[in-house]
Formats: structure tokens, sequence, C-alpha cells
């Protein structure tokens, strides 16, 4: 048995800063990963993705570059080796600066294999015992796979093989239309291939408002995605090099590849968490209070194994209120965090707090602002009109309570909005904020100036 003062499990978006963090206020500390290091975000999520979305803008524009006065005299066509080469460097260089910081630390002891639970301060790992008086858990999550007839029998993708490919699938059927299937779609009808998208609820991104998953149901339809919606799978077969999913009430569709993307589930199956005494819930999420402490005394969950965050920046924050509540004597809350996101399409969508549906039923008195991009002067510039930008007011408070932008530097615009609401600030202080010209950022003090009452009834109604 080998004695630490802390034993992080998971060397993710959380637990790699926290090890480095704890070792760096003299802990001796060990932190364990059964794979790579960077989890998710580095190895299959956020770098590896945001790579391929870059080479299929890259594409994209090189289609469009007679709009803008630009002649091309061949035909554009993805080598994916090459793509995936550029992906691999990109993904193994931020893997090697992780793993070079990790193993540079002082009293940091990087171990490669995977950690089970003896007891709550008793860890196996890979047959030695590791004893600490404190545990953290960051293991992530991974993909759903639905439980439909024949599924086993073919041999399909998820978000983590899709990344492997170096071939263009002639026809990529995706299952689901949310965010990772949404942008998976996008990049490979860019590359080339031909893409259905088969959802069975009754638009895409339903957690949206009506008039987002409707814009960008439209954006996809006209790049040539096809998009069947209240289509549920009842069979998959695959013969003769082709994959065909059977839809209840609803035509077979047939395509080379099929793409899972319906949900992800935690990673918490293998941890021996009975033996600790850690619970859980129906899912498999570990139970955590605000401080992201689990009900066993100095054990924490982080990342997307607590429910709490299904993204890399809720992750780094899960960090850094571990880090502040025990080594700073700055206590901090998940309930603090403001809820905010993107989804990784062209144009991409920014999000922060309510949505108009959210905010019309809270019982508050709301006020809306709307603008098209097609009225946004950097966007007609750009040549980039899709999309728009919704913001949320609180009219008895004046503070931002959300907002939508959807359009050219989305993700980015929405961090305006974002920090006022932050240091709840009024949205009067960005209406007296001089922007700069010509940016989309500059256009939400106008949108400020059309504030109208939001009516209940209607919210979310949008066509």
């Amino acid at each position: 048995m080998t004695n630490y003062d802390a034993v992080v499990i998971g060397a993710g978006q959380a637990g790699a800063p926290l090890a480095m963090r704890l070792a760096g206020s003299g802990l001796k500390v060990a932190i364990v990963e059964r794979a790579s290091v960077g989890g998710t975000c580095v190895n299959t999520g956020c770098t590896p993705t945001k790579a391929l979305v870059a080479s299929a803008y890259a594409a994209q524009q090189m289609r469009r570059a007679a709009e803008y006065g630009i002649v091309s005299q061949s035909p554009v066509r993805a080598d994916m080796r090459q793509v995936k080469a550029r992906k691999d460097k990109i993904v193994a260089d931020r893997r090697e600066g992780l793993r070079t910081s990790l193993e540079s630390t002082d009293n940091c002891t990087l171990l490669h294999a995977p950690g089970r639970f003896l007891s709550p301060h008793e860890v196996d790992v890979g047959g030695i015992v590791l004893r600490a008086d404190r545990v953290f858990i960051d293991v992530g999550s991974r993909g759903v796979v639905p439980l439909i007839p024949g599924l086993q029998t073919v041999d399909y993708l998820d978000n983590e093989s899709i990344l492997q490919l170096d071939i263009l699938p002639r026809h990529l059927i995706v299952l689901g239309g949310s965010y990772i299937s949404l942008e998976f779609a996008q990049m490979y009808r860019r590359f080339g291939s031909e893409v259905t998208i088969v959802e069975r609820a009754s638009r895409l991104i339903s957690r949206e408002d009506r008039d987002v998953s409707l814009a960008v149901q439209g954006i996809l339809e006209a790049e040539g995605i096809a998009v069947h919606l209240g289509a549920t799978a009842t069979r998959a077969v695959q013969r003769d090099g082709t994959i065909t999913l059977s839809i209840e009430n609803g035509p077979d569709i047939t395509g080379s590849h099929l793409l899972l993307a319906v949900g992800r589930r935690p990673n918490t199956d293998n941890l021996g968490l009975a033996a600790a005494g850690i619970e859980q819930d129906d899912r498999g999420f570990i139970k955590v209070d605000d401080e992201v402490r689990t009900n066993v005394p100095d054990i924490w969950a982080m990342g997307d194994c607590n429910g709490r965050g299904a993204f890399t920046h809720t992750a780094y924050n899960d960090y850094e209120i571990v880090a502040a509540n025990l080594l700073d004597n700055d206590r901090r809350r998940v309930s603090e965090r403001i809820q905010a996101y993107a989804i990784y399409i062209d144009p991409p969508l920014g999000r922060v707090g309510m949505t108009e549906a959210q905010a019309g039923a809270s019982g508050r008195q709301v006020l809306i602002g709307r603008r098209p991009m097609t009225q946004v002067a950097r966007a007609i510039e750009k040549g980039e009109t899709h999309g728009f930008i919704k913001v949320l007011v609180d009219a008895a408070t004046r503070r931002f309570i959300g907002a939508a932008i959807l359009g050219p530097g989305g993700d980015e615009v929405v961090h305006s909005i974002l920090d006022l609401m932050a240091a709840d600030a009024p949205y009067t202080v960005m209406q007296r904020a001089v922007h700069i010209h010509p940016t989309v950022s500059e256009l939400l003090p106008t949108v400020l100036s059309t504030l109208q009452p939001l009516d209940p009834e209607i919210a979310d109604s949008a066509p």
C-alpha cells in the first residue's frame, strides 16, 4: 500500500489542473488515468472536433469562392487522410503538453491504469493499492448506445470512433439531432458526404427555443443535409456494405455509415463506488452537493460524471470550485454558475441563461429584443447572414436573464452578455458602451433599444 495526501481518478479538464494545484500546495498527489490524459475534451471532444470543423469550414469557403469574386478552377475535394493527420497532430501536441506538465510537477505521480475503490480511502490501481485522505473523481462520460434491434450486428460509429476515419463516407446516417450530431452532420456534408439526420423528437436540438431549432434546421438543409424528424428507428441491418435503418411509420433509410449521437452516460460502471458507499442517481451519475462533494466525507466528483454540467468549461469550473474551497478560503458553489454553452455548427450558436420558453414560464415580466443577421453589417460584409440575435431582460431588475446569438462569432459575442450577468450589472451598462464598428457585438446595444414585453402565451412559438 502506498500513502498519498490525495488521489485524483481521471486526468480530464478538472482532474489534471486539480492534481497540479494540490501538488503545488505541498500535498503528495497521485493522478490515475486509464487512457490518455486530457479527458474527453483533448482526445475525443473539443480539440479534435473543432480541428475538423475548421477543415470543413475551409472546404465550404472554397466552394463559395465565386460569391466573393474569387475564381477557383478545380472542384473542392477533402483529402481525409490529411484532414485526419492535421487533427491528430493538434490532439497529440495538446495531450503531450499536458502529460509533460503533470510528470514535471513536484509531488505529483501520474499512473496509467484503471482506478477502483476498495473502500472510501483505498483505490486499487493496476494491482497497487493507494491510500489517501482525500479522493477526487473525474472520469467523464461516453456515448449512449440505444436499444435498437439489430444494432449489435452493425459496424456503427460513435463520437470517438468516427474520429479515426481517414476515408469519406459515401452516405453518413446520423442518429440523433442534438449538439454533437449536428456538428458531425454539417462537417461531413462539407467534406463531401451525403448526410441524413434521423431524430425522434419533433425538432432538432429540442431543448432550444423553436426559432433556434428551425433556423438551425434551415441552415443544415440549405447545405443539402436531409433531416427526418419524429423518426424512431426500430431496426438496424447491415448487408453488402450498406446500413439500413427501419423507421416507425416511415421509409427505410440506407447509407454507408451510421453515427450514433443520442446522449451521454457517465463512466462510473467499474469504479467500485458501492465499496466506497458513494451514492449515484438512477442514470449512474454521482450525486454531489453545491460544492461537488459526494455523500462520503473527503470524496469529490467533478466534470461530466456528476451530472451538474456536460461541458469542458463546467468541468474546469468544478476544479475551480474545489480548489477555491479547499486551498483559498474562498467559498464557491455550482449554483453560482450561469449556464452558457455553444453549438459549433457554422454559424455557431452562443447561448446563455434562460431560453425564451423558460423566461415566459418564470412568472417574471420579461422584455425581449431581436435582430436578424440580415440587418447586421458585419454579417452582410462576411456573406454570412444566417441566424439572429435574441436577448431577454427582466423588466423589474433590468438584468439580462438570457440570450441566443446564432450567427458569425455567436460563440464569442455571447460573452458580452454573460460577463454582465456575472457582474450583476443592468443591461443599461451595455447601452452606454461604445462598441467597435463593424462587429456583430456593436448591434447588442441596438437590440436593447428595441426591447418589447414578452407575451408568455406566445413565447417559443416563433415560426
